[in-house]
Parts: structure tokens; sequence; C-alpha cells
């Protein structure tokens, strides 16, 4: 029993989720997250002016056992021309033995700040299941009262909140995640949920370079109380309105080295990402983890794949590309 639990501890810790107040497992992270602003501010909601659907896949760690994968569906709808927004998203995250599902729908209105510059006001809630399945454990006693007979699953409410401001050529927000239902949590046996407070700021812009090249830099900064913060660093540059590539760093910093090793103090990695416009209303887009800490020997790196389909055909040529 001890050794598994060192195990989940591990495995909590490399997925950046390990604090000085206890232990929790963080919320996922995506790579693509520069082309979905829903998956961390709900003010995003509408932003694109357009019906949009997405998907993604992400398959962290592969071949690492019981290493985290996240399927997510979110729908962006907008309405009043752009000023009101409405959202839906469904995510299944699984660690190990332990699964995450949440439903939630969102509403955000934009104010008018300045010619073409607007601020969005966004809130999304929904449910939260949290699992354990005590049949994936392997203890060395077999009677151990610690162990889950089956699954045990509790539900949990939850209320996310943003802003997001935008120009043509910039963007900023600052939202924040699971503000109610850890409450419901502090006398459960689900010790893996990791609905802690989650906050996310992030920034960019967007740089023509010629006629057919923009280059478009952005970050994003998350954090919560019971586990390291960290920084993505992102550079995309943009080919005939048609092709992303580009790539991101990604670090940790300020994580409590008198608990844990220090060769594991800092989890980085580099993301590769691909976007592709296959045809005016689909797009599609991979990213590839490379992680460059302490397990970068083992060769277990990271998978993302997201689809995206605007349900009306895509403004290549509109006067203000939404490309944020």
């Amino acid at each position: 029993m001890k050794r598994t639990f060192n195990i989940l501890i591990f495995m909590l810790l490399l997925s950046g989720g390990i604090g000085s107040k206890g232990w929790a497992q963080q919320l996922p992270q995506f790579s693509q997250y520069m082309f979905n602003g829903l998956h961390i501010n709900p003010g995003y909601a509408g932003y694109k002016g357009e019906h949009y659907i997405q998907s993604t896949y992400r398959s962290q760690w592969v071949d690492f056992p019981g290493a985290p994968t996240t399927f997510t569906v979110t729908a962006d709808f907008s309405a009043n021309e752009g000023l009101m927004g409405f959202g839906a998203s469904f995510m299944s995250d699984q660690m190990g033995p332990a699964k995450t599902n949440a439903g939630m729908l969102t509403y955000a209105y934009r104010i008018q700040t300045g010619e073409n510059s607007f601020l969005g006001f966004g809130a999304s809630g929904g449910v939260v299941e949290y699992a354990i399945d005590g049949s994936m454990f392997n203890p060395n006693d077999m009677d151990d009262a610690d162990i889950p007979q089956g699954v045990v699953n509790l539900f949990t409410p939850n209320l996310n909140m943003g802003l997001f401001f935008h120009t043509p050529g910039f963007f900023a927000g600052f939202s924040a995640y699971n503000l109610v239902g850890k409450n419901n949590l502090e006398n459960e046996a689900v010790a893996l949920a990791y609905h802690d407070v989650h906050y996310y700021l992030t920034a960019g812009g967007l740089l023509p370079l010629s006629d057919n090249v923009q280059f478009k830099p952005s970050f994003l900064i998350r954090h919560s109380n019971n586990g390291p913060s960290s920084v993505d660093l992102n550079g995309m540059f943009l080919f005939l309105d048609r092709l992303w590539a580009g790539a991101s760093y990604r670090t940790n910093f300020k994580l409590d080295q008198s608990f844990f090793p220090a060769s594991l103090s800092s989890r980085n990695a580099v993301a590769l990402i691909l976007e592709l416009f296959a045809t005016e209303n689909l797009r599609v887009g991979y990213a590839y983890d490379l992680q460059t800490n302490v397990l970068s020997g083992l060769r277990n790196n990271s998978h993302e794949i997201s689809l995206g389909y605007y349900i009306a055909p895509r403004k290549v040529n509109m006067k203000n590309p939404r490309w944020f």
C-alpha cells in the first residue's frame, strides 16, 4: 500500500500538483490553449463572433504507467453581434485510478471600451464528478481498509469566472477556476481530487511581418494554492492565413524544495505546435511535448490533437481576423 501511494504522489508531483499545504492534482493543461480560450477563461465565450465547436485529446507521458489522458469537447456560440457569448463544455480526465468528469455552461458579455477594443466578462457553472477505481490498485495487503472497494465517486458544484480584453492586435485575460465546491470534498475519501482554486493570467499580440506572415507571441501564467505555479512562453507564426507553426516553453517555479528532490523542482517542457485550416470550416491541430527535466531520459513525451469546426465558414478576409 505504501509503495502504491508513493507512486501516485510521484505522478501527481510531475503533473504539477503538490504544495506545502497538501497534495492534489492540478487542473489539466493544454499546449494548444491559445486556440481555444474557453479552456482557461469563460470571458472568451463568443469572442470569435461565430459559432465554433472544438474537441481536444491529450495523452501525457505516453507509455508511462497510469499517465494522464484528457478528452474535452467545447461549443462556443456568439450572439448580439458578438457582444454576447454562450458556451458549453465537457471534460474527462483520467490518471491511474483517479478519474474526473466535468460539465459546464458558460455565459459572457462584452462591452466596447474603444473604437476597436472590447472587455468581456464571463462565468461558467456546472458539476464535477471525482472518482477512484479501487480495482486498479495492487496492494501488498489485500485486506487493506484504506483501499476503496470498486468505484468511489462524488459530485460537487463548480464556478469559474474571467475577464477577457482584446483589440485587433492584442489580447489579455485573467480568470479564476474552481471557486465553489471544495467544502464538499473536505471529509471525503477521494483524496486525488484537484478542486482547488486556480488562477490564469495570459496576454499576447499579433505582429504582421509581411503580407503573408504574421507572428503571435503570448504567455500564460497558472497558479494554484496547493501546487507549483507554471508559465508558458509561446511563439507562433501564421503563414498565408492558413498554417500556424511555432513552439512553447513551459516551466514551473517556486516549488517547495524542502519536501521534494531538487531534480523535480522545475518541470520543464518544450511543445512543438502545428495548426492548419484544412478547409474554410475545419481546423486541425497537433502538439508534441518534449520533457526537458528528469523525465527526458525516459522518452515519455506527450501528444495532443485538436479539431475545430466553424458552423459558419471562417471569415479569412474579414477586416479584423479573430486569431486569438
